[in-house]
């Protein structure tokens, strides 16, 4: 650019056009003193008169010329340095305009002033409209145009005080006015925040701290009502049957709301109260993790959803019972509640308010402080005569519907056969239900004591009819296809049998039998120890293999493992020597 500027030359008119860059403010003797002074061209006669001292112009007139000519040379010096300037300033403009057009959004920005603009159009509509309004509510005067002129200006007065006064009323009103004007509603989307171990761990914390004062006060009602501490129950029930016979039972308890409030801020400024039934259990606070591993987040994300999968149970539990109770599911439970309710109903038309309001509330503190006391001593009592307490656990949920429907549709199914084998005269007498119900059942591969070579007898537990898949490793083997199978595991009266799912025929080696009697050592096992938890395998030793077989990847290892301790146990008959290990270890 510089170099452009350089062979940019003064081209102009005559010297007398220019303007006097010295009187301008802008005007200064620094900005050019870089640059080479330019000689002025002299004529020839000037040079001889010059060189002529006998000529016709003196000494001083020379001198003179000289002088005008080194002006006219800073002058043009001043001019071209601030060319260049200008130049300068340009090119930069022009570059600053381009990355202001680049950043800048113009569409954006037209959008927005469009919006303005339509918004600026409706509020002036709007103000049109409410002066039409005030207009035409407004009675329009009366026209005397004979009339004297007292009149007119008494008039005009009239309609100056009226003005003022709907000015007034709408400074002062008219934001609550414009309050009940009806708006549709702005859909709102919470943005939902990712999945992380710490907000998890924090969440956790705050639930807990929130549901703290909830759970104290449900503590102390039991407390309470169980007599744990009998001079306060005492005290307390002496109190409240006091104001329910004298029909103060609504203003005690708003009494004691405010007195709640009152020692709640006294707490808050800073005064240790601690007034409770149960003493509070202090539980440690641990510190929180903030860099955790792999195997770490893996096990905080199990512990969080087993909690939030027996919290949803308890709450669906809850709300089925509830949803059955009206729905008419058990007639004989719903027929009470029916029956109760027009009692009610009859008893609130026919009895005075205060008398109903005194029966209910000497009800609920007998209730509260007597009955459900001697109920929690005596258990079979509550069994037998606690009506809400029978009625409540009595109410299925929609899973223990659907189990009793499925149970009904199986014994229809099962009647027709019971009157089939009834019918059948030449069925041998040796054949017992149980031989019958081990020929029936059969596997995915056939019936299940041709695959597994047993006797008719031998047949899967209720508990495992349809088995639990898992895969067996048998550590004695090296080679890798018969290192690990994959199939199903089973448990009968006698044996533990694994059908794999690699075995095509009815009857293959790939299958594995093992009796129960010649196990030596039952362990819950771990794979992997990287893993978190406490595993997914059951490892069983036998004096025929050198290493416990290991059957692993159980979802239901727990239950499997129960079944078959207790079936070892059945066959023993004694107390077994079974060592269950902690697999975290």
């Amino acid at each position: 650019m510089l170099k452009r500027l350089d062979k940019i030359r003064f081209r102009g008119q005559k010297r007398d056009e220019f303007l006097d860059l010295a009187e301008s403010p802008n005007a200064s003797d620094s900005e050019c003193n870089d640059d080479l002074l330019i000689k002025p061209r002299v004529s020839i006669k000037d040079a001889e008169e010059l060189r002529d001292p006998a000529g016709p112009g003196s000494l001083t007139m020379a001198a003179a010329i000289q002088d005008y000519q080194r002006t006219e040379a800073d002058r043009l010096n001043e001019v071209k340095g601030h060319l260049e300037i200008a130049l300068l300033e340009k090119h930069f403009l022009q570059e600053e305009l381009r990355k202001l057009r680049e950043e800048t959004n113009v569409e954006t920005l037209k959008q927005e002033l469009d919006k303005e603009r339509s918004k600026r159009v409706d509020l002036e509509q709007k103000m049109n409209e409410i002066l039409k309004t005030r207009l035409e509510d407004s009675p329009p005067p009366p026209s005397k145009p004979h009339g004297p002129t007292v009149n007119g200006t008494g008039e005009k007065q009239k309609e100056s005080m009226r003005s003022k006064l709907w000015k007034w009323l709408y400074e002062r009103f008219g934001v609550y006015i414009e309050d009940f004007r009806f708006q549709p509603e702005e859909n709102t989307i919470e943005t939902e925040e990712p999945l992380s171990a710490k907000r998890l761990t924090e969440n956790m914390r705050r639930l807990k701290r929130g549901a703290k004062p909830v759970t104290n006060f449900m503590r102390n009602l039991s407390a309470l009502s169980s007599w744990h501490s009998v001079y306060t129950s005492a005290i307390a029930f002496i109190i409240y049957m006091n104001a329910v016979w004298h029909g103060w039972a609504i203003p005690m308890f708003l009494f004691l709301a405010i007195l709640r409030l009152s020692l709640n801020y006294l707490i808050a400024k800073g005064w240790r109260i601690q007034w409770s039934i149960v003493p509070e259990v202090s539980e440690p606070m641990e510190p929180p993790k903030e860099d955790l591993t792999v195997s770490e987040k893996f096990q905080l994300v199990l512990d969080v959803a087993q909690k939030a999968q027996n919290l949803f149970g308890k709450m669906s539990d809850v709300l089925e019972k509830i949803k059955n109770l009206f729905m008419w599911v058990q007639p004989e439970i719903t027929q009470k509640l029916y029956i109760g309710l027009w009692m009610a109903f009859i008893a609130s038309c026919l009895l005075p308010y205060k008398l109903l309001g005194f029966l209910i509330g000497l009800y609920a503190g007998i209730k509260f402080f007597i009955i459900d006391f001697i109920f929690k001593s005596c258990p079979k009592l509550r069994d037998k005569y606690d009506t809400p307490y029978i009625i409540w656990n009595s109410l299925p949920t929609d899973p223990q519907l659907k189990e009793r429907n499925s149970a009904t549709l199986n014994r229809r199914q099962i009647q027709p056969m019971v009157a089939r084998g009834s019918l059948a005269a030449g069925m041998p007498s040796g054949i017992g239900r149980e031989e019958e119900s081990g020929r029936a059942y059969s596997t995915k591969r056939g019936p299940f004591h041709e695959v597994f070579n047993l006797s008719e007898n031998e047949r899967p537990l209720p508990v495992c009819e349809n088995g639990w898949r898992c895969c067996l490793i048998n550590r004695d083997r090296k080679i890798p296809t018969d290192y690990i199978r994959n199939g199903v595991l089973y448990v009968t009266e006698n044996y533990l049998c694994f059908e794999s799912s690699s075995s095509r025929s009815t009857s293959s080696k790939k299958n594995k039998v093992i009796k129960l009697q010649d196990i030596t050592d039952i362990q819950k096992y771990k794979v992997l120890s990287v893993l978190p938890g406490s595993g997914m395998g059951i490892s069983i030793a036998t004096p025929s293999t050198q290493k416990p077989l290991v059957f692993g990847a159980m979802i239901h290892r727990d239950e499997a493992f129960d079944t078959i301790f207790t079936q070892y146990t059945k066959i023993i008959g004694t107390t077994p020597l079974v060592t269950v290990t902690n697999p975290e270890t």
